[in-house]
């Protein structure tokens, strides 16, 4: 058998994100701050961060902006070996104003006729490149693009199936890309190729209708219905726009585990979610659903400190975390 040569191959869009400094609105700021993300992208880096080996598949414009990507994406250390660059398409753009009580942070997208949106599902040989991994995560956001990334996630799930990949898919609604319908419609055929699921209950409630009295039995019900190896919730409590409580639950095998919650300031939240993905396959890839929604956890707080789309940490900083690591300046 091929030794494989990466822990973690991922496959989605990745965006620039342009967001107006200090708080401004939109439409008062004069210079925009840019960061290069997108949820799968976003879940290499932070697996890379821990020390797994990640890939990460995409098309990207073949200009300036593809590059720009291209170059932020391998400063992380992530693979780009399967990335296409197109003659098709442009790079998707997203504008984030960052709130702070009681105006809450707003995403506008540009994004429509990306070079993934619009490239050709035969273009990716998924056995050959999942032959090389030990797993394949993809997120809900992929599939809702278009009906050609529709195409491309579900061929991947189904090679990964084949050559033995762990699957993992974060279920990642997005409103703004199509309706609860269309959703449940494209996604839970797809359901029966995924090892492990991770969402939260407003999520699973909005694709898939299904909601139990707590997110304890939520999870074990989606385990019941789907076949899933793993579940993990990931809860968000909104103390302020600028401080949350964090957490997550996962079911596995039967049983319920949990973790602490954190109390996060919040510099920038976009990306903890992802965050949490790359904790939580880290421990997957251990066999070790503890460690899993430990590291899961505490990288997800930590992304809340730190501004863009990359949790930029390292195990060290994870583990310390996990262990109680004070807020005193480390010298």
């Amino acid at each position: 058998m091929m030794e494989k040569s990466f822990d973690l191959i991922t496959f989605g869009e990745a965006m620039l994100r342009l967001s107006p400094p200090h708080y401004q609105r939109l439409e008062q700021c004069s210079s925009l701050e840019v960061h290069v993300g997108g949820s799968e992208l976003n879940v290499a880096v932070g697996a890379s961060k821990l020390g797994l080996s990640a890939s990460w598949v995409s098309a990207v414009p073949d200009n300036q902006l593809g590059r720009l990507v291209i170059n932020r994406v391998r400063e992380q250390d992530i693979d780009t070996s399967y990335v296409i660059f197109s003659e098709v398409g442009r790079l998707g753009i997203y504008f984030l104003e960052l709130g702070a009580s009681p105006r809450a942070s707003q995403v506008l997208y540009d994004r429509q006729y990306s070079s993934i949106s619009m490239a050709d599902p035969q273009k990716f040989n998924w056995e050959d490149i999942l032959g090389r991994s030990r797993a394949f995560h993809v997120s809900g956001i992929t599939p809702a693009l278009s009906k050609y990334t529709a195409d491309a996630t579900a061929d991947a799930l189904k090679a990964a199936r084949k050559v033995g990949c762990l699957t993992s898919y974060d279920l990642n609604y997005r409103a703004k890309l199509w309706s609860e319908a269309e959703a449940r419609k494209c996604q839970e055929p797809l359901m029966q190729y995924i090892d492990v699921l991770i969402t939260t209950e407003e999520d699973t409630r909005r694709v898939f209708g299904m909601a139990g009295d707590n997110y304890k039995q939520t999870a074990r019900l989606l385990a019941e219905k789907f076949g899933f190896r793993a579940v993990a919730i990931t809860m968000r409590g909104d103390l302020s726009v600028l401080r949350n409580n964090w957490t997550a639950i996962a079911f596995y095998e039967g049983k319920i585990y949990d973790d602490k919650t954190y109390e996060v300031e919040i510099i920038d939240r976009v990306g903890a979610g992802d965050s949490f993905v790359a904790g939580f396959i880290y421990g997957m890839l251990q066999d070790d659903i503890k460690k899993g929604l430990r590291y899961g956890n505490a990288m997800a707080a930590i992304k809340h400190s730190i501004p863009g789309d990359f949790c930029l940490t390292d195990i060290g900083e994870v583990e310390a975390l996990t262990k109680g690591a004070g807020l005193r300046i480390a010298r």
